[in-house]
């Protein structure tokens, strides 16, 4: 970034370092991919979906999907559209789930569905396999939908899998991708990616109307193109899932402590005893994800050491 700032450069995207990061990651997912950096996630994923629905469409996704509980009502704003939830408990949908959901086809009173929307990784931290996207991709062909793919934690992903971007993304069957920079490490900026062709003729209207056009872009790519280079991305997630891995670990060893996930990228979800948690998070700064069950979100990321992890795991049996 202060390289990008040591000279003038073209505004809206118009410059080098877009240029570049742009076709880095044409390189991860095909030279067919459109890509428009925006700031957050939010905005990218709403703008994503709204570019392949319309206003009277439903959205399938899963009942603790990001667009669903922690972007406010941002996606039925944007889009138009009704969000139809399906249940999880590893916060994956199926294939077969979103078959029988489809129903009242053509059904003038019957929000038509537009869009299957996953999480990868999904906010239980669990990771889709290739074959399930695919999937997913075949039933979304199937009922004429797109299959949309919230790419926060895609480096995660790709890591917990030993695949390749474009095994799971392209080649899998998504139509458009939320590719995450910002939980990887970006100090902000995320992707819009289309990957199948001829879907954003007037995607760069849809960015502007809602506010995601950077006029300095090039201090979102300039962080794209070094995250994309020399593998910094793999190093950043495969560093975060070992971190998450050995916190599990500790976990464990922990008694009163379940934990209630399989731990495939970079989080770990436990049920943490009541009276501990205001005490730990006076200290470790985490998320309560359910206040009923009090099942706690503990992420680990590019930063998180060692000696974080096992300081916590320390305090929490020193308060149990």
């Amino acid at each position: 970034m202060q390289r990008a700032n040591a000279d003038h450069a073209a505004s809206y995207g118009a410059d080098e370092y877009t240029q570049r990061a742009t076709q880095k990651i044409r390189d991860l997912l095909g030279e067919q991919a459109q890509v428009f950096f925006v700031y957050n996630g939010t905005g990218a994923n709403v703008l994503g979906l709204s570019a392949i629905v319309k206003s009277y469409n439903a959205i399938l996704c899963a009942e603790v999907a990001h667009i669903n509980v922690d972007e406010s009502t941002a996606p039925e704003k944007f889009t138009g559209c009704k969000l139809v939830t399906l249940p999880t408990i590893d916060g994956k949908i199926t294939a077969q789930q979103v078959d029988d959901r489809i129903q009242r086809v053509d059904d003038q009173h019957h929000p038509q569905f537009g869009a299957i929307s996953i999480s990868q990784a999904t906010e239980y931290g669990t990771v889709y396999a290739v074959n399930e996207i695919q999937a997913l991709s075949e039933v979304a062909r199937r009922h004429n939908l797109y299959l949309h793919m919230d790419g926060a934690r895609l480096a995660n992903a790709a890591v917990s899998l030993n695949k390749s971007f474009k095994e799971f993304t392209t080649d899998a069957g998504v139509d458009v991708l939320s590719f995450g920079g910002t939980k990887n490490g970006l100090m902000f900026g995320e992707a819009v990616v289309f990957l199948r062709p001829g879907l954003a003729p007037d995607f760069k209207f849809i960015r502007k109307q809602g506010m995601q056009l950077h006029s300095k872009m090039r201090y979102i790519s300039a962080q794209f193109e070094a995250l994309l280079t020399d593998d910094l991305w793999k190093r950043n997630a495969t560093h975060a899932n070992a971190m998450a891995r050995l916190l599990a670990q500790g976990l464990a060893q922990i008694p009163h402590v379940k934990i209630t996930q399989r731990v495939d990228a970079n989080g770990v979800f436990a049920i943490l005893p009541e009276p501990t948690i205001a005490q730990l998070r006076q200290t470790f700064p985490f998320y309560v994800w359910n206040e009923k069950t009090h099942e706690c979100r503990l992420m680990c990321s590019w930063d998180t050491t060692e000696e974080e992890v096992q300081r916590l795991c320390d305090t929490l049996a020193k308060l149990i």
